[in-house]
């Protein structure tokens, strides 16, 4: 069994560390640019570059290490249809979201946002508690990490929305399903947390008229792709007080450009996309695990639907 694996940043060498110890039997290729690979019965990549497309058209299955697949689903038909596509479906990444969003949730609930603004300013300014009824979670994405999120945020009694694609049913969550159910989850939620998968019907679902639909004075805190917000709307809805701040990881064009005007404005929390980080050693586990379930002719979980984009 031969695997060929990409790493964008080049750290390859734990990761066949980690293979050797966890699926012994296979040989790890490493694809580079310009250099001609031998056949391999799968690939293990995160964001190929267009050029490894022949080598990725003749692989059994291609494993994503990660949760979202759009790095690969914009190569369209390029990629035979008939090749499943595999991403992580945790890995210890929910752990973390659910880390990142809850600390969020509670620098805004307890204003510790506008208290860190006081100290630069050498102020001393007790202010007014946000009230718990007043400050509902709504997070758009109900998958094993929005679930997780929600989970994690249950103890401290916030009320809590959620909104899916298809019905989905969680205990103390109050769920809203499809086109018709998104005006009333949005109008309700005091703190919007994206964790969508980024499709075509999802890209810019946080525009000027979505969040024009959140209470005055929300919260949005951004997890899964830059693609979900429409940057210029955000500035000038946080500009007017609409939306009175923004935790966003995540961004069209990564790093975040030095001009971008996101760095200027202080309401706007920018973090470099490290709210869920892969995490190596669960990752090859569970791909290994998937291997082996794929050469059995097993059943693996977290096979994308390439007509719903995840």
């Amino acid at each position: 069994m031969r695997i060929l694996l990409h790493r964008a940043d080049g750290k390859t060498e734990p990761w066949i560390k980690d293979f050797a110890k966890y699926l012994p039997e296979a040989e790890i290729e490493i694809w580079h640019a310009g250099e001609q690979c031998q056949a391999c019965d799968y690939a293990v990549v995160w964001s190929p570059p267009e050029a490894m497309l022949p080598e990725l058209g003749t692989v059994k299955a291609i494993f994503v290490t990660g949760a979202g697949v759009d790095a690969l689903l914009k190569f369209g038909d390029a990629l035979p249809h008939h090749i499943p596509i595999i991403r992580l479906e945790d890995a210890g990444m929910a752990v973390q979201m659910a880390e990142y969003v809850a600390h969020s949730v509670l620098r805004y609930f307890r204003r510790f946002d506008e208290y860190e603004a006081q100290a630069r300013a050498g102020q001393w300014t007790p202010l007014p508690q946000h009230h718990k009824e007043d400050f509902s979670i709504g997070v758009l994405g109900l998958g094993v990490l929005g679930t997780r999120v929600l989970e994690t945020l249950a103890p401290f009694g916030f009320p809590l929305r959620g909104w899916s694609r298809t019905e989905k049913s969680l205990p103390g969550v109050q769920t809203f399903t499809g086109a018709d159910g998104l005006d009333t989850f949005l109008r309700g939620s005091r703190v919007l947390v994206c964790l969508l998968p980024l499709t075509p019907e999802t890209s810019n679902i946080m525009d000027r008229t979505n969040m024009c639909k959140l209470p005055q004075g929300s919260y949005i805190i951004n997890v899964a792709r830059g693609s979900h917000i429409a940057e210029p709307d955000l500035l000038t809805l946080i500009k007017s007080g609409h939306i009175a701040a923004a935790t966003l990881d995540v961004f069209r064009n990564e790093p975040l450009p030095a001009q971008h005007p996101f760095w200027q404005e202080p309401r706007i929390t920018i973090t470099p996309h490290i709210s869920a980080l892969t995490l190596r050693r669960e990752s090859v586990q569970q791909i290994a695990a998937n291997i082996r379930k794929t050469e059995a002719g097993e059943q693996v979980a977290g096979t994308v639907d390439r007509t719903l984009g995840y």
